[in-house]
């Protein structure tokens, strides 16, 4: 086993600085006593935690954020499963172009995709509704979902679904009892990464979102376009307090290795 070098090391420590410093003071400054954005702070405070009673909208906001999230990814997998599967067993004419089509939205500025939704959901006549916002938000996220599936399709062993077939399952026996197990860790990552996709994105939701259906980051962005005080930053702590303590409940009861790696089941093997 390779060890890493001096310059290695160091490059990793900056690295992880880099990441975990913005993460650190935005906790620091969340408690702080005064009434406005400093560091160092002179106190540890719950005000600013306290203060948050008194604008129920973020926790409506981080409602509409989660239900917005999981039914986005939840509907993305419903066609991505299927997809994933079709790409990675079939070779057929117009295969790599329907890669491209489903991938597309990587490529697209989410200010650009914010304007063209916009003006074809109000078209419709369903734009400013719940449900613009998940097609929307189910266009963004499938290709997160599409690619961790795709990736544990193509890495499972297929010789045990003809061992099921050769022993008399059906096609959807086949299908729940083997493949779906095999390629559950891809289908779970990938419904991770689209909720995550989803839940923080802004630059497409600003455009969709109306009062009824603001989701956390446009309620942030509203905010701090007309105050200036650590309020946000006692949001988005409370956030990443939320977000850890799944992430070590998943690791506990799952395991995050399993989830991250989007590797194919013991029934893959």
């Amino acid at each position: 086993m390779s060890r890493n070098g001096p310059l290695a090391l160091i490059f990793h420590a900056v690295f992880v600085v880099f990441m975990v410093a913005p993460i650190v003071v935005v906790c620091w400054v969340a408690f702080t006593p005064e009434g406005f954005l400093s560091i160092p702070i002179t106190s540890f405070s719950l005000r600013w935690f306290r203060a948050l009673a008194a604008y129920p909208e973020f926790v409506h906001a981080f409602g509409v954020s989660l239900w917005l999230g999981a039914l986005s990814s939840c509907v993305a997998l419903l066609f991505a499963v299927p997809a994933a599967l079709a790409i990675s067993r079939y070779r057929f004419r117009g295969r790599d172009a329907l890669s491209a089509l489903f991938l597309s939205p990587l490529m697209i500025p989410h200010v650009v995709l914010g304007i063209a939704f916009l003006r074809f959901f109000t078209s419709v006549g369903i734009g400013g509704t719940f449900a613009a916002l998940v097609i929307a938000h189910v266009v963004v996220v499938f290709p997160f979902a599409l690619r961790l599936t795709l990736a544990a399709a193509t890495g499972m062993d297929r010789s045990i679904e003809m061992a099921a077939v050769s022993l008399g399952a059906d096609g959807w026996t086949m299908f729940r009892r083997v493949t779906l197990p095999a390629i559950l860790p891809g289908i779970v990552s990938g419904w991770m990464l689209a909720f995550i996709q989803s839940f923080d994105d802004l630059t497409m939701t600003v455009f969709l979102a109306t009062p009824g259906t603001e989701t956390l980051p446009v309620r942030m962005f509203l905010y701090i376009q007309d105050n200036i005080d650590p309020l946000v930053t006692s949001v988005s702590a409370s956030v990443i307090a939320i977000t850890m303590t799944v992430l070590i409940v998943l690791d506990r009861v799952y395991g995050l290795d399993r989830v991250l790696t989007a590797k194919g089941g013991d029934a893959g093997r």
